[in-house]
């Protein structure tokens, strides 16, 4: 391949170094993938009416967020294992966005612990909690808390683990399983092989702290079991130990954000966790008008974005920022340091070549007076094929 141009090229560079059962734990979703594909025909079922005859000789995409001035108007997502793709995957991702000036969000399924990020980086840093035990979440909260973190997402979309049927075939998990299929995958492909032995086999430092000795708390994290019964009432709780900005994650009802708004959240995350979860959950987009007609907070959003255009259709119906998961996964696993810079380069150039396209001068007039939507637009695809472990070549 020539020098990528798109995410899109960044995910081929990606599927090539990586072996098929990393890929796939990167690429898949819940069941039969149908909310993978939805979250992107929901994207593309949205266009563009741009204004004419406006001077756009001078175009700003910087934003405020959460009383701050950001470059961009997007944040790394939180995800988990990142050392599988590269090695110190999580200070490689905080790294950039630091550069770029944008927060980074460290996943509780880190590899990299609190402290080694906060250490490593010179960036704002965000800390996503899954609350698998009340102690342990606190123990998290607190260290986050002292380590200079900003803000906390709560993600409330993981009661129990969705179906990856991917992963559940090729054996994925951690410690890796072994088997002479896998022994083969890993020899085809000797980059990420080389990488893996010459760094060792990634742990959840996270959950490796000399703090967590407690017998309940141990099996709590051996079955990486999340708590099911964290409810709107425990949110109050949460909110006490923590005092700065808290954001809610995975959620799509307009009235659960508002709930959450009263109850002393900052804003929301419109979520579908990128289509790992429920297969049939409506995409974050489909409710984003009505969620920041509810509520005054900022709303974010994450889910099915690979184009700076998606972005500006994002924040023209009322996001103040979006998340990029598996957008810059794909930079991370293809070249690093180097293939995360340029997925963010290439969605800050999309970003303002959008605006300019559109007749808009700066992010903060974007409305949805500059987009266009058939009423009748119908975005499901009945021919989509099931999920299977076949991974179909590029066009």
């Amino acid at each position: 391949m020539t020098k990528p141009v798109n995410v899109e090229d960044f995910r081929t560079l990606a599927r090539r170094r990586l072996p098929r059962m990393v890929f796939d734990y990167l690429e898949g979703g819940a069941e039969d993938e149908f909310g993978l594909q939805h979250n992107r025909r929901v994207f593309e079922s949205v266009r563009f009416q741009p204004h004419r005859l406006v001077d756009v000789s001078a175009r700003d995409i910087s934003t405020n967020l959460l009383g701050k001035h950001q470059r961009v108007p997007v944040v790394i997502a939180p995800t988990g294992l990142n050392e599988i793709f590269w090695p110190k995957g999580d200070l490689v991702l905080a790294r950039a966005a630091a550069r770029f000036g944008i927060p980074f969000a460290l996943s509780t399924a880190s590899n990299a612990s609190i402290e080694a990020v906060a250490k490593a980086s010179d960036g704002e840093l965000w800390f996503q909690l899954y609350v698998v035990h009340r102690k342990l979440a606190e123990l998290l909260v607190k260290r986050a808390l002292n380590s200079g973190y900003t803000t906390l997402i709560l993600t409330t979309d993981v009661g129990v683990n969705g179906k990856r049927e991917r992963d559940l075939r090729n054996g994925f998990g951690l410690p890796m399983k072994y088997s002479v299929r896998t022994i083969i995958d890993g020899a085809l492909h000797p980059r990420w092989s080389f990488d893996l032995m010459r760094h060792g086999m990634p742990k959840l430092e996270n959950f490796a702290s000399d703090q967590v000795q407690d017998t309940e708390l141990q099996a709590a994290l051996m079955s990486r079991q999340m708590d099911a019964s964290f409810s709107f009432d425990d949110l109050r709780w949460l909110r006490s130990l923590w005092p700065h900005k808290l954001l809610i994650k995975g959620l799509s009802r307009p009235t659960d954000a508002a709930r959450c708004i009263e109850l002393g959240a900052d804003g929301v995350i419109l979520s579908n966790h990128g289509g790992r979860q429920l297969d049939s959950a409506i995409a974050p987009l489909e409710t984003l008008e009505e969620t920041t007609a509810r509520i005054s907070a900022p709303v974010l959003l994450d889910s099915g974005i690979r184009r700076g255009s998606d972005v500006v259709k994002a924040l023209a119906l009322g996001a103040s920022a979006v998340l990029l998961g598996r957008a810059t996964l794909y930079g991370l696993a293809a070249k690093g340091g180097d293939g995360v810079d340029a997925v963010l380069e290439i969605m800050r150039d999309e970003i303002d070549r959008t605006l300019a396209q559109i007749g808009c001068p700066s992010v903060s007039r974007l409305s949805k007076d500059y987009l266009w939507r058939s009423g009748s637009a119908d975005t499901r695809d009945t021919t989509a094929p099931r999920a299977t472990n076949q991974l179909k070549e590029d066009a």
